[in-house]
């Protein structure tokens, strides 16, 4: 009696154990894609943030040119701009 107790336990405990670690197996799983997928709306945020501050206002457009391309732009004014056309091999400008 008291061997198939003991057995009847090591089987309880072996399922029980199989159990356990299929179970914390998938809940490894679903924080690892949770993690992933909360990382990846940070990075889409990152990028929507960073696009709605860049067209909201023309001051905060020229402040981030100033504090990051410092001397990459050059300002033109509009009328100066001209045009470049190619008609039959020509460059013609307007």
């Amino acid at each position: 009696m008291k061997k198939i107790s003991i057995f009847c336990l090591i089987v309880f405990l072996l399922i029980s154990t199989s159990i356990i670690k299929n179970s914390t197996k998938k809940i490894e799983q679903q924080i690892y894609n949770t993690k992933e997928n909360i990382r990846i709306l940070n990075n889409q945020y990152e990028i929507v943030k960073l696009d709605y501050d860049y067209l909201t206002s023309p001051s905060k457009l020229l402040k981030f040119k100033n504090e990051y391309f410092k001397n990459e732009f050059n300002n033109y004014e509009i009328l100066k701009i001209k045009k470049l056309f190619i008609e039959d091999n020509n460059l013609i400008v307007n």
